[in-house]
C-alpha cells in the first residue's frame, strides 16, 4: 500500500510539474498502452523476470494515468477502479463468495468456474449480451479467433472428440487449394481464412495456445535469419548476392548451431 501510495503521489507531482506528463490525454496515451502491452507480452514469452517486472510498471502506470484523468475531470478515480473491479471479482464467484443469505455454488474444476462465469457476465447489468459480445473487436484476428473458438466451447459447441477436428482442417485446406487452382483471389482468400480458423481450433483442441506458438516460431525464423545474414556478412557478401543453395547450406548451420 505505501508503494501504491507512492506511485500516486509521484504521478500527481509530474501531472503538475512535468510539461509532457500535463498535457498527456486518453487520446495520446492510448497508442503507448498497447505499445508496452506488447512488450509486456514480450518479456513474458522469454521469461526474463527482471523485464517482466519492468514491463508490468509501465502498465500499471498507464492504468494509474487513466485514472488520473478521469479524476481530474471528476468523472472517477483509482479507488473506483479498485472497488470495482472487487465487486466484479466477488460477484463472479459465488463458489468462493456466495451472496448473502445463499449458500455457495459447485464449481469444483477450472471449466466448470468458466462456465459458471459466462452465465454470470451475461446477467450482470452492463454485462455481456451475447456469449460472443465478450470478444473484444480490436483483438488481433488471431487471438480473436481463440476467444471466439473458448467461448463458444464455455456453453458446449465443441467437437465431442478432439481427433474430429483433423477432417474439418484437410476439408478446409482442401477448398482451399481447389480456390488457388481456379485463381479466385476473393474466394482463395476466405477459404485461406477458414484453414487458419480450423489450425487455431486444433491448437485450442489440444491446449496449445496458438499466439504463443507462432510467436516462437517467430522468434526462431528471425534467430536463424540473423545468424544467416551476419554469415553471410562477415564472409562480405550480401544476401542478394547468393544463391539459394548456398543461403540453405548456412540456414542448415544455422539449425544445428543455434537448436531447432
Amino acid at each position: 500500500m505505501e508503494a501504491f501510495g507512492r506511485l500516486l503521489d509521484v504521478l500527481d507531482t509530474l501531472r503538475e510539474k512535468c510539461p509532457w506528463d500535463r498535457k498527456q490525454t486518453n487520446e495520446s496515451l492510448r497508442p503507448n498502452t498497447i505499445e508496452e502491452t506488447y512488450e509486456l507480452c514480450d518479456a513474458l514469452m522469454r521469461g526474463e523476470t527482471k523485464d517482466i517486472c519492468k514491463e508490468l510498471g509501465d502498465v500499471l502506470l498507464h492504468v494509474c494515468f487513466y485514472a488520473k484523468i478521469a479524476d481530474e475531470k471528476e468523472q472517477f478515480d483509482i479507488a473506483d477502479v479498485c472497488h470495482a473491479l472487487c465487486d466484479k471479482l466477488i460477484f463472479r464467484h459465488p463458489h468462493v463468495y456466495p451472496p448473502q443469505g445463499e449458500t455457495a455454488t459447485q464449481a469444483e474444476t477450472a471449466q466448470q468456474v468458466i462456465q459458471q462465469w459466462e452465465l454470470i457476465k451475461q446477467k450482470e447489468k452492463d454485462g455481456n449480451k451475447t456469449v460472443l459480445s465478450g470478444v473484444p473487436a480490436a483483438l488481433p484476428s488471431l487471438i480473436k479467433a481463440y476467444r471466439i473458438q473458448d467461448k463458444a466451447r464455455n456453453v458446449g459447441f465443441d467437437w465431442e472428440e478432439r481427433s474430429q477436428v483433423w477432417e474439418k482442417v484437410k476439408e478446409e485446406l482442401a477448398e482451399f487449394e481447389a480456390e488457388v487452382e481456379h485463381m479466385d483471389k476473393d474466394k482463395a482468400e476466405a477459404e485461406f481464412g477458414d484453414v487458419l480458423f480450423s489450425l487455431i481450433n486444433a491448437a485450442r483442441l489440444y491446449k496449445i495456445n496458438p499466439d504463443n506458438a507462432l510467436e516462437r516460431t517467430n522468434q526462431k525464423f528471425t534467430a536463424r535469419f540473423n545468424y544467416l545474414e551476419a554469415h553471410t556478412l562477415k564472409q562480405g557478401r550480401q544476401l542478394t548476392d547468393m544463391t539459394l543453395a548456398e543461403m540453405d547450406e548456412i540456414w542448415e548451420e544455422a539449425k544445428r548451431v543455434l537448436g531447432k
